[in-house]
């Protein structure tokens, strides 16, 4: 596990990465939330001291254990599985950041739960996602999450739980004597990839691999973001596009973990921006389920890139922190079904209203699910001039 050196080290980083993820700066008497599972919370009391000491208010938020998540769904009646608690939403009106801990001592305690039930239960809390939106979009509210080894999540990989704090510690540079100033380093490249990403005036992204032939419209007003603080580690670059642009074939050919259930090649087929064909070697019935949660389930919300000279994971790590962030031999891509996030506005997010994000193609659900390639693979960028360049190619971006 941790020494007490590199626990102090990733609450530096996830402090360091929460202040980059809010536009706005924190203030002292900030409200800051740490949720976290039982077994991080070594790391949640080191975070709790730390923002005690520069002046915020941080609020504990503790998981449901495994059995109590399960029982939420087994044994609750209608009224009782959308209930919201008195207060919380007061909460989420006044949150300044959040901090999440991610520790889970089980990853498929729900695999047996009807999808339905548990879709159910994500609609009624997007209002807490919809608060807190606006919020990070009006520059009050920023967000970080980092992954804390578990048993569970090392078995599912099929690591042992050393080989998985490993590949922790690597990824976001625990075993440095200053984390930050490489993520600093880091930083700066990416904000180099954006800029030049966002000055090519692309029409369409084709994403070519042995079983991808993809073809995404970033649609107007957006840029790609990534490497933002959402996120420890983080070395993907994304845009959420105008889902009615999206037409081929995406497959995922890395495994996923959702509510307890595992699906493996994921095969989705796009026509007018809508999936039209679902099909998998691993947990169809749930891929279909999940992507008919509401009307925006079965659209595009990101496309994402991750250049492999960035990212130290070379592992599938049963979590989609970690393997949405693959470096390995090729990088990967991912999209992601559902929502859109508004930060790829390039306009005056401020200014990005409901009927505005509609207007754009900015998908709306309750749903947002990474889907991993790692294959190797080509995308270009067809450009509104009639050019074509090729943007990503064995796991790097061409800048």
């Amino acid at each position: 596990m941790f020494t007490e050196k590199q626990l102090d080290r990733y609450a530096d980083v996830l402090l360091w990465a929460l202040k980059k993820a809010r536009t706005g700066k924190f203030k002292k008497n900030d409200i800051v939330a740490i949720r976290y599972n039982a077994p991080s919370i070594r790391l949640a009391e080191i975070l709790y001291a730390k923002l005690l000491r520069i002046g915020m208010n941080p609020v504990l938020r503790i998981m449901p254990t495994p059995s109590m998540e399960r029982n939420h769904f087994k044994l609750s009646n209608h009224k009782q599985l959308v209930f919201i608690p008195p207060g919380e939403p007061e909460l989420y009106k006044n949150l300044n950041g959040s901090i999440f801990l991610h520790a889970p001592e089980s990853i498929t305690h729900l695999r047996d739960i009807d999808p339905k039930i548990i879709g159910k239960f994500a609609i009624s809390r997007k209002i807490f996602r919809d608060i807190l939106n606006k919020r990070e979009e009006q520059g009050l509210f920023g967000w970080t999450l980092c992954v804390f080894p578990t048993k569970k999540l090392a078995k599912h990989a099929g690591l042992t739980m050393k080989e998985y704090t490993r590949q922790i510690i690597n990824s976001c540079f625990l075993n440095r004597i200053s984390p930050i100033t490489q993520w600093e380093q880091i930083f700066k490249n990416a904000v180099s990839i954006k800029k030049w990403l966002n000055s090519l005036n692309a029409k369409f992204y084709h994403i070519e691999s042995e079983n991808i032939d993809l073809k995404v419209s970033p649609g107007e007003n957006r840029r790609w973001i990534g490497l933002s603080g959402h996120n420890i580690p983080s070395f993907e670059l994304f845009l959420s596009p105008d889902w009615r642009g999206t037409t081929g074939v995406y497959f995922a050919d890395q495994p996923s973990y959702r509510s307890g259930n595992y699906v493996k090649g994921v095969r989705l087929e796009f026509s007018k921006g809508s999936v039209v064909k679902i099909t998998a070697k691993k947990g169809e019935d749930f891929v279909k389920k999940q992507l008919s949660m509401d009307k925006g389930a079965n659209k595009l919300g990101e496309f994402s890139l991750t250049d492999k000279r960035f990212s130290k994971i070379n592992v599938f790590m049963a979590n989609t922190l970690f393997d949405e962030n693959y470096g390995g031999k090729f990088g990967n891509c991912h999209i992601a079904v559902g929502a859109s996030y508004s930060d790829s506005y390039a306009g005056d997010i401020k200014r990005l209203s409901t009927a505005l994000k509609k207007k754009l193609g900015f998908n709306d659900s309750a749903l947002h699910w990474d889907l991993v390639n790692t294959e190797k693979k080509r995308v270009s960028a067809h450009l509104v001039s009639g050019e074509t360049i090729a943007i990503y190619e064995n796991g790097k971006f061409l800048y």
